[in-house]
């Protein structure tokens, strides 16, 4: 059998949509951050600006892969383009350890150097607001991004909600500065925060690679489509050499039905078509491609169907 039509697609121009405004989210969010450093002086907040800088970097690369990855398969490309999120994913990734070296360096300095600071609840203040911009957009990112599937977007939303964790720390840390003296505070929570970028920023790396190396999906995932296989595929005998990928928004299906010798490709056609639309049902857009066999080529592996034939 030739494979099957992907199914409804997921409208482009609501991913792109949230791209954009991640974008804006994040131009924002700098200024208010950029703002609270040249107020207060304080390594710490030129750190956590310095860190949302790679935000406003992904939230541009998220806008061009997500254009990308909704091109429909060409000639050059024929399993479609949906893996540019990954590429997406890995640049942010790359940028994020680059951040944590320039964190970290500033940190080295702010502990050398140490100086206290002006303005420091100007500064809370700033660094506050932007924080609550960023806990706002980071939970949409994420449930936007898991409703539609997208690398990009998903990664974009974990990025800032570890913003977030961040600033949550420096507003806690900086309020203690006027109140204690400790002028050393101020260097160490830019070194959290670069430890944290670090964090963040291999977490990101591992998941946007596991992506491009086709890692199969989650134990329960495979359990629930095996079941759906085996629920829908009545009249065949076995599915076996069952593989299965998930990339960005679509997920790759295939595997090999044995039937009876003696079924027509007309019945065979029936019981693929059921497979296929009961696959989409689980677990949406899906691009399936299913092997037909007679049943001197079953393996007695896999799947093995107990249902009699339907001829």
């Amino acid at each position: 059998m030739n494979a099957a039509p992907i199914g409804d697609a997921p409208k482009p121009d609501r991913k792109f949509a949230l791209a954009w405004a991640s974008f804006a989210v994040s131009i924002a969010a700098f200024g208010l951050k950029y703002a609270a450093w040249v107020n207060t002086g304080s390594v710490a907040l030129k750190a956590d600006a310095l860190e949302t800088i790679i935000n406003v970097v992904a939230a541009a690369a998220a806008l061009w892969a997500i254009r990308v990855a909704e091109r429909p398969a060409d000639d050059n490309h024929t399993y479609g383009h949906y893996k540019a999120e990954y590429l997406s994913a890995i640049v942010e990734s790359a940028l994020v350890l680059v951040t944590a070296y320039a964190i970290g360096k500033t940190a080295v300095e702010g502990f050398l150097r140490p100086h206290p600071e002006t303005a420091p609840w100007i500064g809370v203040g700033l660094n506050g607001v932007a924080t609550l911009l960023n806990l706002a957009w980071g939970l949409t990112l994420l449930r936007k991004g898991r409703a539609e599937r997208s690398p990009a977007l998903i990664a974009g939303g974990h990025h800032v909600i570890s913003d977030v964790w961040t600033g949550c720390g420096l507003i806690a840390g900086l309020s203690l500065i006027p109140l204690t003296g400790w002028v050393w505070l101020d260097p160490a929570l830019a070194a959290l925060v670069a430890l944290n970028v670090l964090r963040v920023g291999w977490e990101m790396l591992r998941q946007s690679v596991s992506g491009l190396m086709d890692e199969a999906p989650d134990s329960a995932t495979l359990t629930k489509l095996r079941e759906v296989i085996a629920e829908t595929a009545t009249g065949a005998l076995e599915a076996h050499d069952i593989r299965i990928r998930t990339v960005g928004a679509i997920t790759f299906i295939e595997f090999h039905l044995v039937v009876p010798g003696s079924m027509t490709v007309g019945v065979v056609h029936e019981i693929c078509d059921r497979i296929e639309a009961g696959l989409r049902r689980a677990i949406g857009r899906a691009l399936i491609n299913i092997h037909v066999e007679p049943e001197t080529k079953a393996k007695h592996t896999g799947i093995l169907l107990t249902s009699p034939p339907v001829v």
